[in-house]
């Protein structure tokens, strides 16, 4: 017999998997987060539920909010299940499970309702996961764009905002008009300098605005950085259905994710924090090394997997792992170009670092789809890439495997595999990059006309020469052997 989640079946549920050991009674609200996906749920809130579990800080619970139809959707699975979420750690070595009651309520869908919940004096920290490409970042420039029409509509209309960072501001207005000191604005998303760029986005639109709150917003609200880290696929029948049949528990949004976890938080709370560095967060002055070494060795290097993955037909990242000329890519390419890019870290072995990536990588447990890997190029390129390329021509050093990478990103955006079948390009920009990959079969330099995507590296010389070089040879000898001829090379 299955259980649904509920505060009534806890006592039959502990019976399959661990449950908490706190009465949810006892917990109050001290954070609103924006953004209740799987990776929240397996990250964040996690660590809070086994805080919470240890006998620690109850007043630092979460209310749940969002301005999306997914995030309604979302509200919805979890109300009929009291807020709470089975969680399931892919471990090879045997799953596990948990029920997590991190959570104790939900915002209404609607931004008088969300910013009432921010406004609330209990909360202390407002936290974010709202992806990469939610933050209103001119892809030109990498600032704030302030002249989005959403950032224009929220600046015309501050008592009715649509946007997230609306509601961030016209909250902070209220407690301050209230007399109440600021919430802490916390990004929990992968973003380098996440901190800065949240900060860049609530006081490019507060400063849009009649009034001096973004004046009151740069002196008094903190925006810490984080580097945050477990990988977890998306929820779809598979894992529903792993739940069910593993652990007998019908929840209609779980979350599986791998049992790796890492947190790095600058110590940046005013309004005071919880205590998770008892339950294995770093608490640090300097984020930005920690992000660097995620953001080139891990992100950069699911990069390298995923198109040439795509290319040779891999379904999953394990599966591509598993294929010696893939696996021999990306280490190669790792310690020949990417790591040495990345400044040492106290205490911390980049080489070892990149070991447990690839093992992770390989968790044929996890099922992470070379598909998901594949998506939003157009934003993750310049992320997790592009900077490794540029760091590495300014300090004159070879960048023949990364422009291998993008050239294999430029292949993958023709759309068509070499054996002819075809695949969904996912991507904000995915049409245009269809015409630019198919332009590059006869002409590789028309993938680099997109600027706002490459930037100044559209004009380097000896970028454009490996790329070019790179680019041909895809089209001419194929992935495969366009990989092999690197991997000895």
């Amino acid at each position: 017999m299955t259980l649904k989640p509920a505060l009534s079946t806890l006592a039959d549920l502990g019976q399959r998997v661990s449950v908490p050991s706190y009465s949810r009674a006892d917990l109050s609200a001290g954070i609103v987060h924006v953004g209740v996906g799987n990776f929240h749920r397996a990250h964040q809130a996690h660590y809070l539920h086994r805080l919470f579990d240890s006998g620690r800080d109850h007043d630092w619970a979460i209310i749940g909010a969002g301005i999306k139809s997914f995030d309604a959707a979302m509200r919805g699975k979890l109300k009929a299940q009291d807020w709470l979420t089975t969680v399931v750690e892919l471990d090879p070595k045997g799953f596990s499970g948990m029920i997590t009651g991190s959570m104790i309520g939900f915002a209404e869908i609607d931004a008088e309702a969300t910013i009432a919940a921010m406004a609330d004096p209990a909360i202390r920290i407002v936290s974010l996961t709202v992806t990469e490409g939610g933050y209103y970042i001119d892809a030109k420039t990498g600032s704030f764009d302030a002249s989005h029409p959403d950032i224009v509509a929220d600046s015309r209309t501050p008592a009715a905002p649509k946007t997230v960072f609306g509601i961030i501001v016209a909250a902070l207005d209220r407690r301050r008009q209230a007399g109440l000191a600021p919430f802490t604005v916390m990004s929990c998303d992968n973003l380098p300098e996440n901190g800065h760029v949240a900060r860049a986005a609530v006081l490019g639109l507060a400063r849009q605005m009649p009034g001096d709150i973004a004046a009151h917003i740069a002196a008094h609200v903190a925006f810490p950085c984080g580097m945050v880290d477990c990988i977890t696929p998306a929820t779809g029948p598979r894992e529903i259905d792993l739940v069910r049949d593993r652990f007998g528990i019908d929840d209609a949004a779980p979350v599986v994710c791998e049992p790796f976890r890492q947190w790095v938080l600058e110590d940046n709370f005013p309004q005071g924090r919880p205590a998770l560095e008892t339950v294995g967060v770093e608490f640090v002055k300097d984020v930005a090394p920690y992000e660097l070494m995620k953001l080139r060795i891990l992100n950069g290097g699911h990069a390298v997997i995923a198109y040439s993955s795509a290319l040779l037909g891999h379904e999953f990242a394990h599966d591509a792992m598993a294929d010696p000329l893939i696996a021999g890519f990306l280490e190669k390419l790792e310690f020949a170009e990417m790591i040495p890019t990345v400044p040492e870290i106290p205490g911390v072995s980049l080489t070892d670092y990149y070991h447990k990536v690839a093992e992770r990588f390989g968790n044929a447990a996890l099922g992470d789809t070379i598909a998901r890997l594949c998506l939003d190029g157009s934003n993750r390129q310049p992320k997790f890439i592009l900077p490794t390329i540029a760091a590495r021509l300014e300090a004159g050093q070879s960048i023949d495997g990364l422009a291998l990478e993008v050239a294999l990103w430029c292949r993958y955006c023709a759309g068509e595999r070499e054996d002819g079948s075809s695949y969904t390009i996912d991507d904000p920009s995915a049409e245009r990059l269809r015409v630019h990959g198919h332009a590059a079969r006869s002409e590789p330099l028309k993938f680099l006309d997109m600027r706002d995507i490459f930037g100044s590296l559209s004009d380097n010389e000896i970028f454009r020469a490996a790329f070019a070089k790179a680019v041909a040879a895809l089209w001419k000898n194929g992935a495969r052997a366009t990989l092999e001829a690197y991997v000895k090379g």
